[in-house]
């Protein structure tokens, strides 16, 4: 069940934007936080990228340093608006990540960031089947999302945020094992990195 604070920071771009510039004070700032997944990949200016669940582009004016062939993906009209208007680099499509228009081995990279946590567990089953299929053999997928904290001091901060913020999706997400579920479908997991006590986890995984 959604929240107020969520409702708004939906709503409002700014309120949204210093929700995140917060929640990443501990991996040293939004911007390191957007590129955590980025680090160590091979990315040239050909490269076919997916940004998957783009939101408002905050991850895509990265990725269109790197790479002149950057397609967002989101499901929501108001944040692909933004997102065209933040970082017009890129080209956008409106579709639903579970259900990805595009044909099988379309990308080299698929990129997510903090969008996992949004979906059901069959949800996000279904998304990580589309990421496989749409991946060309040899391309990889990587993603930056919450995971349960190793480190006792971070609980407290995560449970509030989740609390404040998110649904009973992302308590779901911080209880799966996404790296076994990456390998259930037919990927070979090739990184995985904790950051900020245990509570984000980078994934960098290959078809």
């Amino acid at each position: 069940m959604a929240t107020i604070l969520r409702d708004l920071s939906y709503r409002y771009q700014w309120l949204y934007d210093a929700i995140s510039r917060v929640a990443a004070i501990s991996v040293g700032g939004e911007s390191r936080f957007r590129q955590l997944a980025l680090q160590g990949l091979t990315i040239h200016s050909d490269t076919q990228v997916l940004d998957l669940c783009c939101g408002s582009g905050q991850s895509t004016q990265f990725l269109v340093k790197m790479s002149q062939n950057v397609t967002g993906l989101d499901a929501s009209p108001k944040s692909l608006q933004r997102a065209r208007q933040n970082v017009p680099e890129a080209s956008y499509i409106e579709a639903f990540a579970e259900n990805i228009p595009f044909t099988e081995n379309s990308f080299d990279v698929v990129h997510t960031s903090a969008a996992l946590h949004e979906m059901h567990t069959e949800q996000l089953r279904q998304i990580l089947q589309e990421v496989y299929r749409v991946l060309k053999p040899g391309g990889v997928f990587t993603l930056v999302d919450f995971h349960a904290p190793n480190n006792p001091i971070f609980w407290t901060g995560v449970s509030v945020f989740l609390l404040l913020f998110e649904t009973e999706t992302a308590w779901e997400l911080i209880k799966t094992d996404l790296p076994e579920l990456l390998k259930e479908i037919g990927f070979k997991v090739e990184k995985t990195q904790l950051y900020a006590g245990g509570s984000l986890q980078v994934i960098q995984a290959k078809k």
